[in-house]
């Protein structure tokens, strides 16, 4: 519900803008067609839903809103990528990152204000969680980001943001429904992705909703991953492995293993060999990402000699290995980077000397 009491429509899947007009004693398909006049046609205006009845028109009229997050801010990067801060209310903000490339432009979506899991190496592990992100908070990033782009298209969704995803899970997988029905935006459930810290009892979940699993391990073994990543202690590198392992096996898809590369912890070529050990018995792509600064993390980067040898290794022994190119580092944008707007935050870097603006 928003301020004046209207249920929100963004957050509404297919099934559940049913009932609401089955509720109301409405005809089911009356909820296809208004999936397709807003997010097929782009019209939100119940005056130009000319096969609705001039009744139904009225009653959607006191009954639904379409707010969106407002878009505050936007930054390119040098590289094109771009960063949105979004007002979702209560004094309260999250960013959002359109990432570039040769053949597709990727949206990194936020799921919550801040993060439960306190990642030691993440800027928005720092922030604490604030509050969960609505489905409708969540389709609202995309839609403006859509806006802004436009004629260009988002080709593909990350659930790679502020927030551990699974921790969300009703309104991530409520807009991920919405994504991917053919009457609402109609993305390839391919084409989303849902990346998790480790929350073994949820991984489940992904994989009844049809996207990709990617998995931050970010260690090599139990004793690193419990001191960087405290949901370790809950759910350790056994666990977790056993559940990605039947991923691979009930999604007949490969899991992508996101791994931070920090200097003197991580990246280490005894590390690469824990890692090969840990994941040799599950079909997988390796992303090995070069750790990005932020202030008071108590990390560095690696050198890139050192993220080089960690890839052969692995390549060597047979792994699909890729290196993440860093993008948006300067407006603070890259992997690890994104956090609230609040005094003191930096909004910029050189990205040369490391230095924080």
């Amino acid at each position: 519900m928003d301020l004046a009491g209207k249920t929100h429509f963004y957050s509404l899947t297919l099934n559940k803008l049913q009932e609401l007009m089955m509720g109301s004693g409405k005809e089911r398909f009356r909820a296809q067609q208004l999936f397709k006049w807003v997010y097929e046609k782009d019209l939100t205006d119940f005056e130009q839903m000319t096969n609705l009845s001039k009744d139904l028109r009225l009653q959607l009229e006191g009954q639904i809103s379409f707010a969106l997050p407002e878009m505050v801010d936007r930054r390119i990067s040098t590289d094109g990528t771009r960063k949105y801060l979004f007002d979702i209310g209560q004094c309260q903000t999250v960013e959002a990152v359109l990432i570039p490339s040769d053949d597709r432009k990727t949206l990194c979506l936020s799921s919550e204000v801040g993060c439960n899991m306190a990642c030691q190496f993440c800027f928005t592990g720092k922030q604490k969680l604030k509050r969960r992100l609505t489905a409708g908070e969540i389709v609202g990033q995309y839609l403006q980001v859509k806006k802004d782009l436009d004629p260009e298209r988002i080709t593909n969704i990350v659930f790679m943001g502020m927030g551990e995803p699974l921790d969300n899970c009703e309104a991530v997988f409520d807009a991920i429904d919405i994504f991917k029905n053919d009457f609402g935006l109609n993305i390839g459930r391919k084409k989303i992705t849902v990346s998790t810290s480790g929350l073994v009892p949820q991984i489940p979940l992904v994989t009844a909703s049809g996207s990709r699993l990617a998995v931050s391990l970010n260690a090599p073994n139990d004793e690193i991953r419990n001191r960087i990543m405290p949901i370790n202690k809950k759910y350790p590198l056994k666990d977790l492995m056993a559940a990605c392992k039947e991923y691979t096996e009930k999604a007949k898809d490969r899991v992508t293993f996101e791994y931070v590369l920090l200097k003197d912890c991580t990246d280490d070529i005894e590390h690469a060999k824990q890692v090969a050990k840990l994941v040799r018995d599950i079909p997988c792509k390796i992303n090995l990402i070069p750790f990005n600064e932020h202030p008071d993390s108590g990390f560095e980067r690696p050198h890139k000699s050192k993220v080089f040898q960690f890839q052969r290794y692995l390549l060597d022994k047979g792994f699909h290995v890729t290196i993440r190119k860093t993008m948006g580092r300067d407006i603070f944008a890259a992997c690890g980077q994104l956090t609230s707007l609040y005094k003191g935050h930096p909004q910029k870097q050189d990205v040369l000397t490391g230095t924080l603006g």
